[in-house]
């Protein structure tokens, strides 16, 4: 896939995790996936030990 490809998969994913959802309900979503994401790149710079 390229970097658009991407682009374009992400924004659907968005679109369908946020019908029928309220503000609230996609501000905390968007603040957990965000939280999700910074621990990921935190992990792949420095592994756990036993990963």
């Amino acid at each position: 896939m390229t970097s658009c490809d991407w682009a374009i998969f992400v924004n659907i994913i968005a679109i369908m995790i946020a019908q029928n959802k309220t503000t609230d309900e996609m501000l905390f979503l968007a603040a957990l996936y965000s939280q999700l994401g910074d621990t990921l790149a935190v992990l792949a710079t420095q592994p756990p030990d036993g990963y």
